[in-house]
């Protein structure tokens, strides 16, 4: 009796050949082509997150190396390769998916704990065995997770800076975020780029250990800090870039020729001098911070956003950490004219939630509804209203 339910939308890898459902990724080729690499580096285990090199909560379709090599395109998941295993490790929202997604190279590994990769690590591979990861794809707390989990085991943790995805993926890979960076209307924002800078510039200037620049890492933090915004990541009005703040000097880390024209001037309309935002290529923040370091400074970071890899260039003495950088806290606290806007934004959001009830009302009794045709209508109840820039994540849409 128990075969007449036996689901099909799920792998079932106990059975010869395994049972694959058609929503099921084929791995085998995109996992031979890491292992090459992977030999080719001497590294016996390759770590794979599901962050960018910001630490996004979501991220943008190039970025998505997790869903890329397992098929799995859940928002949180860990991913780990030797020469003869892979394993993804992800929570309870996604286990059911990840049956659907993954094909039989993979086992899933119920649990995220960072303790539970390392000894699975462990217990995969010899003393002596190296392992790797992509240092601008970890944050600091969690670099030093793993390196707490293998800490005495023989095992070695080998950043590597060419990601080897990203190799693997080679031109399949999608193209770079292409989309105009914008300014935000005055009337938004209810203080300047300017403003914002002066304060954070009394902040360090207040603080007892006499920071000399912040480094930015968020990207809420940078499209904050000047009133951009940006359409680089579904759902999220952000865009690819860093910023050093100093006492004397702002730099922007940004694709130059995406900025429009406003924002451009916007940025520069204080040239030269210490509220003039030079523009720089996105991927020479690293190379730009190493030379700062070298002076004499002190650089206040977030370590909850602040990659490894950027930390690594900054000598430990010339540090000044905190968990959230003084750009995240002040965005945190809304002025009177952000609150205004939040309140009317929550207003607009109530009429076409209403009107949509309205409209189930009608439909649901007529049989002309179901969850997918409700979540596209009230996302047209919502574009239609004034100001909307579209929802903040794909319309969550459930009966029953």
């Amino acid at each position: 009796p128990q075969a007449a339910f036996a689901r099909t939308d799920v792998r079932d890898c106990s059975v010869d050949p395994p049972y694959l459902p058609p929503t099921a990724t084929n791995t085998t080729a995109r996992l031979a082509a890491l292992r090459d690499l992977m030999r080719a580096h001497s590294v016996q285990a390759y770590i794979v997150p599901s962050t960018d090199a910001h630490m996004s909560e979501y991220i943008a379709e190039r970025d998505s190396r997790l869903g890329w090599l397992t098929g799995f395109t859940g928002s949180a998941g860990t991913g780990v390769v030797t020469q003869d295993k892979a394993a993804l490790w992800t929570d309870s929202r996604y286990w059911t998916q990840a049956e659907r997604q993954m094909d039989c190279n993979w086992e899933l590994q119920r649990t995220t704990w960072i303790e539970s990769i390392g000894l699975w690590i462990q217990e995969a591979l010899p003393v002596g065995a190296n392992i790797s990861l992509d240092p601008f794809l970890f944050s600091i707390d969690t670099w030093n997770s793993y390196s707490q989990a293998l800490h005495g085991s023989g095992r070695t943790l080998v950043p590597i800076e060419t990601n080897l995805v990203d190799q693997v993926w080679a031109d399949q890979r999608p193209p770079p975020a292409s989309r105009e960076i914008y300014s935000l209307p005055a009337a938004f924002t209810g203080s300047t780029w300017q403003e914002k800078v002066d304060g954070i510039r009394k902040q360090m200037a207040q603080h007892i250990q006499r920071p000399t620049a912040v480094l930015l890492s968020g990207l809420e933090e940078t499209a904050w800090l000047f009133n951009l915004r940006g359409d680089d990541i579904p759902y999220n009005p952000v865009f690819y870039s860093y910023t050093l703040l100093t006492n004397t000097s702002i730099s922007l880390f940004v694709d130059e020729k995406r900025l429009s024209t406003a924002a451009r001037q916007s940025l520069q309309a204080h040239c030269p001098g210490s509220l003039c935002v030079e523009l720089q290529k996105y991927e020479q923040a690293r190379a730009h911070l190493h030379r700062y370091a070298q002076g004499n400074v002190t650089i206040w970071l977030g370590t909850e956003y602040t990659t490894y890899g950027l930390y690594g260039v900054i000598p430990q003495e010339k540090l000044l950490e905190d968990r959230y950088s003084p750009v995240m806290l002040a965005k945190a606290v809304k002025n009177t004219q952000e609150q205004k806007m939040l309140r009317a934004a929550h207003v607009r959001d109530a009429v076409a939630v209403i009107q949509y009830l309205l409209w189930l009302e009608k439909m649901v009794p007529q049989g002309q509804v179901d969850e997918f045709s409700g979540a596209q209508h009230i996302d047209a109840l919502r574009r239609a209203q004034e100001h909307n820039h579209g929802p903040s994540f794909q319309s969550i849409s459930a009966s029953g």
